[in-house]
């Protein structure tokens, strides 16, 4: 938690007790179901929670925004950002089972009422968002494939709507596709040297309806 603070200092009492509360509900979990490796949940503040939070030193969600988290996982970085982030409404999807029933056990477990889960395939979701959330599910190009119906018309924030994701490496290659992507590095963000390589990227999305 000292490192959350350090970086979130002014969380309230009920946000510091939900994010405390995290490693015990993953550590349990994993055991059942394995969806974060041994050494990741030793380091769970570091390589998961504060890498999801990540997203909000680049944009700050406002009241009554909605986000799509894709290929989630185990919740993130959806699940942190929930929980720094109460009046806001998050979507996690995955398409695998088991994950899905660990994010909703730790959504239960923190009493989060901003969070519903879909197993299922982002593809199948007849929904719009204000922004889509990933953690490197698959190369830029393919993901913008599956979430471009996704993204709703009317933007509330500062950055126009459309697609916040961490990645890490050298995403030049990747991004040729996308001129109008931004790279936010989080080394400049986070001094823990885990934070080196890793970035958010924004890329703004047009609404597009969807094909009948």
């Amino acid at each position: 938690m000292k490192l959350i603070l350090k970086y979130f200092p002014d969380l309230t009492d009920q946000q510091i007790g939900q994010f405390e509360q995290l490693k015990g509900l993953y550590k349990d979990w994993n055991l059942k179901i394995n969806v974060v490796s041994r050494k990741d949940i030793d380091e769970l503040y570091i390589r998961h929670v504060l890498h999801s939070l990540g997203i909000a030193k680049v944009m700050q969600f406002q009241s009554g925004s909605r986000i799509l988290d894709v290929g989630t996982g185990g919740g993130f970085p959806g699940i942190p950002l929930a929980i720094l982030f109460p009046e806001v409404q998050f979507h996690l999807v995955d398409s695998i089972a088991k994950k899905i029933k660990v994010v909703n056990e730790v959504v239960e477990g923190l009493n989060l009422q901003n969070v519903k889960s879909t197993n299922g395939r982002v593809e199948t979701i007849n929904d719009q968002y204000d922004f889509i959330i990933s953690r490197a599910v698959a190369q830029m190009e393919t993901f913008v494939r599956w979430v471009k119906y996704s993204i709703a018309k009317k933007n509330n924030h500062k950055l126009k709507n459309g697609i916040l994701y961490l990645k890490g490496g050298d995403l030049t290659e990747e991004l040729s596709l996308f001129p109008k992507a931004k790279i936010y590095s989080l080394a400049g963000i986070f001094e823990e040297d885990f934070f080196e390589t890793k970035t958010v990227v924004y890329l703004p999305l047009k609404f597009k309806k969807e094909k009948k």
